[in-house]
């Protein structure tokens, strides 16, 4: 299952001013589309929906991995039209994002996602500071307490299946994606925002938008790598648990677990990128509850802790060490169970295997061990 994301750019933003819609603009040197699709993509969300008007269908320079959707007359009816395109059997989360949002940081997304292991919906926002009043034409006719009042900003993340049976149900004209969640009777979590997450709504914005963009690309971003070895030794049984898949063969692993050395070591590399130790250290041995225990549970663990950090798993590569079983025949399908409990895409994540030319323990044939890398790339 992947979490997914929904670009709604078919608004015209004439507000902004200028001689074309504001999300084809330029901004930097670049539109102010090209800006948001890009942080959406290095978010490592997939796939992703780009919602146009009708006239900008063909519009040049999007990303080939991008898919085109025409919206629709009002910004749920465009977010309808995307959410068309998604199979909730794929898609568990989806993340709705204004086009006008370029800046957004990736620690904004991150906090999102992570939400959405434990709620149905998410969404940023940031505490209202500044006194309120209210105004009759040019005149305070009031004022308004600012208690709990919060500014909203996207991506708004949700639950795909019941977002989709929200919008069926709503009547239109909500605000944003929240507004519909509620009213459907979804409980919306709060994760903080971000002041650099601007919206570009008036001209002067985009001198705004342009300092934050020049602010973020002057930092340096923080690249993790952390490995994981690990072995477990053959006991009688038939067929071993490795990276996920079951593989026939006239001997088990041994060990607590399951003794997926795979996963373990590939659970180890992320936990090491985040100086967060190892498997022992987050579900001992000692403790009889993980006697017998799915791997997954420790990768999805280390997976969800990396998200908290603001980190995002930009790639895994695992190698397993064996003279038998012969792993080739399953790698497709351990890549894609390890892409399923990671919510990563395929093809970032590498399963392999070689011999240790008859040497050693597992020449011997008396075990399996296993070596990984991850690479953790900040949000």
């Amino acid at each position: 299952m992947t979490d997914a994301a929904i670009i709604v750019a078919a608004g015209r933003g004439t507000r902004a001013k200028g001689q074309t819609a504001k999300q084809w603009q330029m901004l930097g040197g670049r539109r102010v589309a090209d800006w948001t699709i890009d942080a959406i993509q290095r978010a490592g969300l997939s796939p992703i929906i780009v919602v146009l008007h009708p006239d900008d269908m063909a519009v040049s320079g999007l990303p080939k991995e991008v898919i085109r959707v025409a919206g629709g007359a009002s910004r749920d009816a465009s977010v309808r039209a995307g959410l068309a395109e998604l199979d909730p059997a794929v898609v568990r989360n989806v993340l709705i994002h204004d086009v006008a949002r370029p800046c957004v940081p990736l620690s904004v997304v991150a906090a999102v996602r992570a939400a959405l292991d434990h709620s149905e919906a998410a969404a940023p926002g940031l505490a209202v500071t500044d006194a309120l009043w209210r105004a009759d034409d040019d005149h305070v006719s009031g004022v308004q307490s600012r208690e709990g009042l919060l500014r909203a900003q996207t991506p708004q993340g949700f639950r795909l299946a019941p977002l989709i049976a929200a919008h069926a149900a709503h009547p239109g004209g909500a605000a944003d994606d929240v507004e519909v969640a509620r009213a459907a009777g979804m409980s919306v979590r709060i994760v903080a925002g971000h002041e650099d997450n601007l919206k570009i709504t008036l001209p002067e914005d985009f001198a705004r938008a342009e300092a934050i963009l020049n602010r973020q690309q002057d930092r340096s971003m923080d690249i993790r790598l952390g490995n994981g070895f690990d072995v477990h030794a053959f006991e009688p049984g038939d067929g071993c648990w490795l990276c996920g898949i079951k593989v026939p063969h006239d001997k088990a692993l041994k060990g607590h677990s399951d003794a997926d050395v795979g996963m373990h070591a590939v659970t180890d590399a992320i936990y090491g990128a985040l100086a967060e130790g190892d498997i022992g250290r987050h579900f001992p041995p000692s403790d009889p509850q993980w006697k017998g225990a799915e791997s997954h549970i420790f990768l999805a663990h280390a997976v969800a802790l990396a998200k908290t950090k603001g980190y995002r798993i930009s790639n895994i590569d695992c190698t397993l060490i064996c003279e038998q079983p012969k792993v080739g025949p399953h790698a497709s399908a351990m890549q894609a169970r390890m892409a399923d409990i990671t919510g990563m895409q395929a093809d970032r994540i590498s399963i392999k295997a070689t011999t240790s030319e008859k040497l050693g323990f597992t020449g011997r044939e008396e075990g399996i061990a296993a070596i990984a890398t991850a690479t953790l790339i900040s949000a």
